[in-house]
């Protein structure tokens, strides 16, 4: 915090200051120091909610703050949303609304399997539905035609939302809503989650330390918790694991997250006296990036990473005008952008089947925005100046994104 270093680094030339250490209070002292130096935008990771909203003492324009970022909270409201949406699946409303990004996993006996995508938009012609990314074993593909599905991949799909039902029926997906939720943790995330599934969800939450436990059953009142160790099998079925619709394994540790969500989704595929339709999910809370498809790939229906998340917000924040949102995929080493065409930029020069390199691999054109409405993309698609576009992309290709819709 020296303000030698400071003036070393020249800060007062900077434009936007990001504070993301691990401490909250340097976090915030820097953003103040920031201010004092002129820089004009602050941004700040803050984990603790007592900061920075709206009835707190000290609000983020008192500590000059631009964005405060509270990573457990975006987790916890993420997490919270794809359970309200249907069967625990990843639905994304994107396009205000009009066009739906879905992930499902391809299996064995689904009609979309061994396929190439060419033959599969031939097959199912009756109305335009676009795959966009492949999450296969720890890989992540940006696919064209000629690329097959196989099963087990998870694959991301974008359809208009009038177009959804056909698609889910095609999938085998089913059109439901969870009720019954088990939370493994108790810590931010963990009861935050419980806060925010309580009223409408049937909530049981599994803390290991006995102390949390009895002070989060006095706090969570719309939540049942329970005392024990929620990565010892025995301790799930006790708890009643398979009577659940989504077990969410939110505590601080990594390996606990993946391990628990693989141990549950063995012992609820184990249930013979579940009906085959079911579908139940797993939930897992993964802090560290290189285990975010593995977790996947391995048990977990959904993956999630606050430092992802909070990078998104911030990716966001300073590429205002440039960049309209990015939405990471979930499981994926995917991001989903939506973007302006600027006029005579290089994706306007030819229908996206024939743009090369520059876009093959790397990135693939899901909707576009056009006279009043949206539609899905396809292969003949050519993209014109000003056309508002949502693209899913490698994550280590948004500069690619950029460079190809901008002069």
């Amino acid at each position: 915090m020296s303000i030698g270093c400071w003036e070393e680094a020249d800060a007062r030339k900077m434009d936007c200051l990001i504070a993301v250490t691990n401490n909250d209070a340097v976090n915030m002292m820097s953003c103040i120091i920031g201010d004092r130096l002129g820089i004009p935008r602050k941004i700040a990771r803050v984990r603790s909610t007592d900061f920075g909203g709206e009835n707190s003492l000290f609000k983020a324009q008192d500590l000059k703050i631009d964005m405060i970022i509270h990573p457990e909270e975006l987790a916890a409201q993420e997490i919270y949303k794809l359970i309200k949406l249907r069967a625990g699946n990843d639905i994304i409303d994107v396009a205000d609304g009009q066009i739906q990004a879905m992930a499902t996993r391809i299996q064995e006996n689904s009609p979309l399997a061994n396929r190439q995508l060419k033959d599969i938009a031939r097959t199912f012609s009756a109305f335009p539905f676009r795959a966009v990314a492949i999450a296969r074993g720890i890989s992540t593909v940006i696919p064209g035609g000629n690329d097959e599905l196989l099963p087990q991949d998870l694959v991301f799909f974008m359809v208009r939302e009038d177009h959804l039902a056909q698609l889910m029926r095609i999938t085998g997906v089913e059109q439901e809503t969870q009720h019954r939720v088990m939370i493994i943790g108790g810590g931010l995330v963990g009861r935050r989650l419980a806060q925010l599934l309580g009223k409408a969800f049937d909530v049981r939450l599994i803390e290991k330390d006995e102390n949390t436990a009895r002070e989060l059953s006095f706090s969570l009142r719309h939540a049942e918790i329970l005392n024990g160790d929620g990565s010892d099998s025995d301790v799930l079925l006790s708890a009643g694991l398979l009577d659940m619709d989504t077990l969410i394994s939110a505590t601080g540790e990594n390996e606990t997250n993946i391990m628990s969500c693989v141990m549950a989704k063995h012992l609820m595929n184990s249930d013979k006296h579940t009906g085959n339709n079911r579908q139940r999910k797993c939930i897992s809370l993964v802090n560290k990036e290189d285990y975010v498809v593995l977790a996947a790939s391995m048990g977990s229906d959904l993956a999630m990473n606050k430092k992802i998340l909070a990078g998104n917000e911030i990716l966001k924040f300073i590429r205002r005008g440039q960049l309209i949102s990015v939405a990471h995929l979930h499981g994926f080493d995917a991001e989903m952008v939506e973007i302006f065409a600027a006029p005579g930029s290089p994706i306007t020069r030819n229908p996206l089947s024939r743009l090369g390199a520059a876009y093959n691999g790397k990135m693939m054109v899901g909707g576009l925005y056009r006279n009043g409405n949206w539609k899905v993309a396809v292969g003949d698609t050519q993209i014109q100046d000003n056309d508002r576009v949502i693209v899913a992309c490698r994550s280590q290709h948004l500069k690619d994104v950029q460079s190809l819709f901008q002069i």
